[in-house]
């Protein structure tokens, strides 16, 4: 299996990466201090990630140093992130429909979810 390599500066990047365009997307929309507050905290999320190196924890999320153990934590947080992502949605699609409307956006995005997995399934399923 081929690894992608992950530095200790990748998850701080991509967090100041996020943060900017949350910016700029939240000033187009008018709402410039919303922005500057989203930069914020994707600033301090950076800066934990890159000032707590020496935690395992940290490193673990960050991607570097990742073994077999990280990388099974790492599937199974991801799995259990879907599962509970997945369940809202289908309880907000309930709730939409119980209160008369069509579910929107909610059918979409379980409708993409499922598709998503099914998807998913069938290339692992082919890969192995």
């Amino acid at each position: 299996m081929t690894a992608l390599h992950k530095t200790r500066w990748l998850l701080p990047f991509f967090s100041i990466a996020f943060g900017l365009v949350f910016m700029a997307a939240l000033w187009v929309g008018g709402e410039a201090r919303g922005g500057v507050e989203a930069l914020a905290i994707m600033s301090a999320v950076a800066l934990v990630t890159m000032i707590g190196g020496r935690s395992d924890l940290v490193r673990g999320l960050r991607g570097d140093g990742r073994d077999e153990y990280w990388q099974r934590i790492d599937v199974h947080a991801t799995a259990l992130a879907g599962h509970v992502v997945i369940a809202v949605i289908l309880g907000m699609c309930a709730w939409e429909w119980g209160h008369g409307r069509d579910g929107s956006p909610f059918v979409q995005l379980g409708a993409i979810a499922g598709v998503a997995y099914i998807l998913a399934f069938a290339f692992l399923r082919w890969r192995s």
